[in-house]
């Protein structure tokens, strides 16, 4: 199908500036945006002609049949960056990954608050907050916290195995365990993990990698730390 421009509906108009927007396109008061549908019929947004070839798109935050030819990472999410690497260093999960279960969770809003009851960056239920002692989980740096350590669990039980840990931290893990450590066939779950995992990128370690715990005491603190090698006996 021939690269088309986007028009004909001030809905489609709207939605144009706004996905350009939020890639991060200039977007003057003549700015051109072409739109034509994939093989899965996606919308697909993009400031630049189709080249013809077939091209990577992205998906949208929020808009399941809406992709684009530029990831949609929002800037919104920088102020949170350090925190994102921190705990995800600590608890070896991919900063990639982490940040983007963030974005289509709450898109990086740390007052983001579910019909369901999840709150904060990461969505925390209330069963997660009692399990990592949250105090508020409004607080980016509380929420981060747990809503990483959550998913290292998740990764734990299901072999590191991601799209089985993004399954379970949207659909629970008795849903994942119920239909055999597969996703459950619920649309919404499927959708979610397929954004995460095309947001994120694959991992480079295979699912099954085993991920060793050890536990130092510093100052009369535990700190737990996460690696994907063995610690050394000590000497």
């Amino acid at each position: 199908m021939p690269p088309r421009r986007l028009g004909g509906s001030k809905s489609l108009i709207a939605l144009g500036f706004a996905v350009a927007a939020c890639l991060g396109f200039s977007v003057p008061a003549r700015a051109q945006i072409y739109s034509w549908h994939d093989g899965n019929g996606n919308l697909v947004l993009s400031n630049q002609p189709h080249p013809g070839a077939t091209v990577r798109t992205f998906a949208v935050p929020a808009s399941e049949h809406v992709r684009t030819t530029r990831s949609a990472v929002s800037d919104r999410g920088r102020p949170f960056d350090d925190l994102i690497a921190q705990n995800a260093r600590e608890r070896h999960v991919r900063v990639d990954l982490v940040r983007a279960v963030m974005q289509v969770e709450s898109a990086f809003n740390p007052r983001a608050r579910s019909p369901k009851g999840a709150l904060g960056l990461m969505q925390l239920m209330p069963a997660t907050i009692q399990q990592f002692g949250v105090r508020d989980a409004f607080d980016p740096g509380e929420n981060v916290r747990a809503g990483v350590a959550y998913l290292r669990q998740l990764l734990d039980r299901y072999g590191n195995d991601e799209t089985l840990a993004l399954a379970a931290y949207n659909a629970g893990p008795g849903a994942v365990d119920k239909h055999g450590n597969t996703v459950p066939p619920y649309r919404e779950t499927r959708n979610y993990v397929a954004q995460i995992n095309d947001m994120a990128g694959r991992s480079t370690h295979a699912a099954g990698t085993k991920i060793y715990r050890t536990t130092e005491v510093i100052d009369g603190r535990e700190v737990v730390r996460y690696s994907d090698r063995p610690s050394s006996p000590n000497p």
